[in-house]
């Protein structure tokens, strides 16, 4: 029975997580970059995570706008005293005396005037709600990148898939060739041992592409936030289509538009109010307030009321302020060196971005014609072979050159996607 309550812990933890997932991706669907997209903007942890935060800043605006409005209480309460009254006669005793006590009453207190503590306050709210609505939008586009990698990695790990395939199909023809050639006399032994050889090899090959496509789907569901999905296809977009883009429109679209960066700038705005907020403690605070009240030994109780200002001035608070002040100064040079180490992150993340992309691109048509050549490459040695004029070596190499020639060109496209990705990210671009 102990061994059975943790498997049956794990199918309520399991059981939710996939009828959540066949909710949203159906059997054998066909999901392109965008609907991926959708799913880990509705799934992701972080996303929830980060949606939280703003709610809890929003919280806090309403929390510092609670002192412009008059607070109000109740209390109650209930005493047994007792009294001892004694004399220094001989003749007299000490007497104990008790009673009950019960006491209620109101209260009514209003922040009247607080040189802009409270206003100040609910600024610095603000501001940290802005903050936290930037970060929100860098998780976003946090995932949104790691799902478009995930995705094009899956599309890569397809192809080399089929690539490898493919070699394992061209050797089984080789083989059965070579022993063809075999039975007749015309080739040796060793051309059939080479071909099995080149056979075993490919498709080991193909096991550990497979494996790879396994792996890059498990990696494509964590970044859509799901843990367990049904089956389904990827429409397959891994295509070039040159980013038009300069380097230097690039990088300016990367200060306006980055949410950490506006998330730090208005952490840094905020630095600077609290700044304002801790000076003023410096200053007097003027409030208001009112109470009745009912009190007395037995019912109905006597009842009675007061009612007044009361100005409090702070003297001398051991240098709380000062240091409070002194504090928020620090925070805000923390924030300034902050800034200015993400601006320079930035600017090498597009750079790193861009030069990636333009390397890709480079790449791309030499791959592309590299493919042809490797490909026509193959087509002569396997037409030697077949007339009996060529070797297994010959073939063997040829399809080598073509297999790294097809991997090279997957390779390149995959970069360039996940270029053009990473400068969309560095920039801030949806």
């Amino acid at each position: 029975m102990q061994k059975l309550i943790p498997v049956v812990l794990l199918f309520t933890l399991i059981i939710p997580f996939k009828a959540d997932a066949d909710e949203i991706i159906k059997k054998d669907e066909s999901l392109n970059l965008e609907r991926c997209i959708e799913i880990a903007l509705k799934k992701h942890p972080n996303i929830i995570a980060a949606l939280s935060t703003v709610n809890v800043s929003q919280s806090k605006i309403g929390q510092a706008k609670a002192n412009y409005y008059p607070q109000i209480s109740w209390s109650s309460g209930y005493s047994k005293l007792s009294s001892v009254s004694s004399t220094k006669s001989q003749f007299s005793s000490n007497t104990n005396h008790s009673f009950d006590e019960y006491s209620s009453s109101a209260t009514l207190s209003q922040n009247i005037f607080d040189f802009g503590k409270t206003a100040t306050n609910v600024n610095i709210q603000r501001l940290n709600l802005n903050s936290s609505r930037s970060d929100l939008e860098n998780v976003t586009d946090q995932i949104i990148f790691n799902v478009k990698q995930a995705y094009y990695g899956v599309l890569q790990a397809k192809r080399n898939r089929d690539v490898a395939a493919e070699t394992v199909k061209q050797f089984e023809l080789h083989l059965e060739q070579a022993k063809g050639f075999f039975q007749v006399g015309t080739k040796p032994k060793f051309d059939v041992t080479k071909a099995e050889v080149d056979l075993s090899n490919a498709k080991l090959n193909l096991i550990k592409a497979e494996n790879a496509l396994r792996v890059a789907r498990v990696t494509l569901n964590n970044a859509m936030g799901i843990s367990i999905a049904p089956e389904y296809y990827l429409v397959d977009t891994l295509t070039f289509k040159k980013y038009e883009i300069q380097f230097e429109k690039a990088l300016d679209m990367a200060y306006t538009n980055r949410p950490d960066l506006r998330s730090i700038i208005a952490k840094k705005e905020a630095a600077g109010e609290s700044i304002e907020l801790a000076k003023k403690d410096y200053y007097p605070n003027l409030s208001g307030n009112a109470s009745y009240s009912w009190a007395g030994q037995r019912f109905p109780l006597e009842d009675g009321w007061s009612a007044g200002v009361t100005l409090t001035y702070p003297l001398f608070s051991g240098y709380l302020t000062k240091y409070q002040v002194e504090e928020s100064k620090a925070n805000l040079n923390v924030l300034k060196a902050n800034e200015e180490s993400l601006r320079q992150g930035i600017l090498l993340e597009v750079q790193q971005a861009y030069l990636n992309l333009q390397d890709a691109e480079e790449r791309i048509p030499t791959a592309e014609l590299a493919v042809r050549q490797a490909e026509e490459n193959l087509d002569i040695a396997n037409g030697r072979y077949a007339a009996g004029v060529g070797n297994p070596i010959e073939v063997t190499d040829a399809q080598v050159v073509f297999t790294s020639a097809k991997t090279a060109y997957i390779q390149a496209l995959y970069d360039y996607k996940v270029a053009q990705a990473s400068l969309e990210r560095a920039m801030g671009v949806k």
